[in-house]
């Protein structure tokens, strides 16, 4: 069977949702050898020709190839990604998740969606002895702060084991079993669209930024906020450096608060993950551990016991076209009159029923503006 180019192309993008677009790279590697020619790689099985001093049985049937890993996931899967806020990198600062999505792909892996869930979704957390947490009812950015404490290591968060309990916590609020996952720090963001070139992306409203000037420096603090010249994201297409990137997809004191955050978010994802198919980074090896290189520590990879080929293996064949954003409304919950966090609204919820229950086309269909444009 002959395999064409646009079968590692496809996987590619598969991987770069899997985690935050970060894994994609790895993943082009896994892609490139499993679908290339022959080739001797370390950790494969050499391919071996017989030579004049042992010639080849006539009679010896060759045996079958084992199967690729991750051949046997047929899914459904449920793929958590988490950005982390940008003073993570603060000596003893605990992770809070600032970007909460979540891919899901069912049975069959012919269809993928990816939603969002805000940061100031009120949530119950569930107790997590492993942080001295005894569970409770917030915000669900906090989740990972909190499952981050370890005990007897004051200031010394972890953030893998925060990604345990912001999982749980997810897992309980949305009925969906979370299968692997990735936290990215947004600083390893920056570095992965400079990587890449920058990106491009259409802005679809005018975003002033909150933190940086127009030539990139941060604004300084001031009581109450910010002051100095600010940057502006006008509408229309745009090519975004790496730190204009960030800076975008951060802000939420626009029209359309977190709400719009979590749009621009997803749509840079896919921004993103079009670049690297456009530079065919599948093909390249060089330029993919260029891109892993430069993300270093910044990433932390959640493989429930699967490795990253197996998944990257086994969303190859997910069609692009049928990759869809989902956008989840919500509104405010107040308590004596102070704002306590977000909450869903009744269409919102209503979608991760219909989702676990195999239905999210039809009710996509009837209720079309939950699809994110780009």
């Amino acid at each position: 069977m002959v395999l064409g180019s646009a079968v590692p192309r496809r996987r590619l993008l598969l991987v770069a949702l899997l985690a935050a677009v970060v894994l994609v790279v790895a993943g082009g590697v896994v892609a490139t050898r499993l679908v290339g020619g022959p080739r001797t790689d370390r950790g494969a099985t050499p391919v071996l020709t017989p030579g004049p001093s042992t010639p080849a049985s006539p009679s010896t049937t060759p045996s079958p190839p084992p199967p690729p890993p991750g051949a046997d996931i047929t899914g459904p899967l449920n793929l958590l990604l988490v950005g982390v806020d940008t003073r993570v990198s603060v000596p003893g600062w605990e992770p809070h998740a600032d970007a909460v999505l979540v891919l899901h792909v069912p049975r069959g892996l012919g269809t993928a969606y990816l939603f969002s869930l805000p940061r100031d979704l009120v949530v119950d957390i569930p107790a997590f002895p492993k942080a001295g947490y005894r569970g409770g009812r917030t915000k669900l950015t906090h989740a990972m702060s909190y499952g981050s404490r370890v005990p007897g290591r004051p200031k010394q968060p972890d953030t893998a084991q925060g990604y345990e309990l912001l999982r749980s916590t997810v897992s309980g609020y949305t009925g969906l079993r979370i299968d692997a996952g990735a936290v990215l720090t947004f600083n390893g963001f920056d570095r992965l669209v400079d990587s890449l070139g920058g990106v491009d992306i259409y802005v679809d409203q005018r975003v002033v930024s909150r933190h940086r000037q127009p030539d990139g420096r941060h604004r300084a603090s001031a009581p109450g906020g910010y002051t100095g010249p600010q940057m502006v994201y006008e509408k229309g297409r745009r090519h975004l450096t790496g730190w204009q990137a960030l800076d975008y997809a951060r802000q939420r004191y626009i029209p359309g608060g977190d709400y719009s955050r979590q749009r621009h978010q997803q749509q840079l994802i896919r921004a993103l993950a079009r670049k690297i198919l456009d530079q065919g980074l599948a093909r390249d090896p060089d330029q993919v551990q260029q891109v892993v290189d430069a993300l270093g520590d910044t990433l932390v990879y959640a493989g429930g016991g699967r490795r990253l080929v197996e998944f990257a293996y086994a969303l190859g064949g997910l069609p692009a076209d049928r990759f869809v954003l989902v956008g989840l409304p919500g509104s405010s919950v107040g308590s004596g009159g102070s704002y306590r966090g977000e909450q869903l609204t009744t269409v919102g919820r209503r979608f991760l029923t219909e989702l676990r229950a195999g239905r999210a086309d039809a009710y996509l269909t009837k209720h079309p503006t939950l699809k994110v444009k780009t």
